[in-house]
């Protein structure tokens, strides 16, 4: 007979098939534990720069919608100039407006709320092959052509598939693809009451998505 002392002691121990099984078991658990943390890593950040984009796209077209807010044209400046310093001339991709939105940076600044503001689409240096919505402002209309004019270069929003503009024609009761203020037509010397926006952009995930908004003019009349 076996002594009882020598089968306590072989039931104690493990074997070595037991020990490799607990090994594998133990790597098993800390395989998915690990793929599962990873994965949660992975949908936040995916989930924050959903976000972020985003909001990049509503601050640009929050930005739209407050300068088109304060568009106006003036009566009080020579109307045979080829170059108004008061305007609206909009295309599908390109607006050009003069608006009351100017807000000096420091206090006592010798500027006026009057400004010249360009929004337009051209090549984006930080994205090859995309283009990026651009923000210039002038901050004292002349009659000279804008083009040449100083002012403020800001991007408002990159990597934009497509910028497409509408102008509510309120006296035609239809959206127009284009307006000018400047030419001799039924858009002379007034705005469109309201801006249709929409921009086209591709989100981290590659999907495209769009997303437009629409500024309502406060001040359609010519200002005397």
């Amino acid at each position: 007979m076996t002594p009882r002392g020598a089968r306590r002691g072989r039931q104690r121990g493990l074997t070595l098939l037991e020990i490799m099984i607990s090994l594998a078991i133990i790597g098993f658990m800390m395989t998915i534990a690990w793929t599962t943390i990873r994965s949660a890593s992975e949908a936040r950040i995916t989930f924050v720069a959903l976000e972020e984009r985003n909001h990049e796209v509503r601050v640009a077209l929050a930005r739209m919608v407050a300068d088109l807010q304060s568009a106006y044209l003036s009566s009080n400046e020579e109307m045979m100039f080829d170059n108004r310093r008061t305007m609206f001339i909009g295309k599908a991709e390109e607006l050009r407006f003069s608006s009351f939105a100017h807000v000096s940076l420091w206090a006592d600044a010798n500027e006026s709320d009057q400004t010249l503001i360009v929004y337009y689409l051209d090549d984006d240096r930080q994205h090859p092959g995309k283009e990026a919505l651009y923000r210039k402002e002038l901050r004292r209309p002349s009659n000279e052509p804008w083009e040449g004019e100083p002012g403020e270069h800001d991007v408002l929003l990159r990597a934009v598939e497509k910028l497409e503009l509408q102008y509510w024609d309120w006296t035609e009761k239809k959206w127009q693809e284009t307006w000018d203020s400047t030419k001799q037509d039924g858009e002379q010397n007034r705005l469109p009451s309201r801006v249709r926006i929409a921009l086209t952009y591709k989100n981290p995930r590659g999907e495209e998505l769009k997303l437009s908004t629409q500024a309502r003019l406060l001040l359609p009349e010519v200002v005397q």
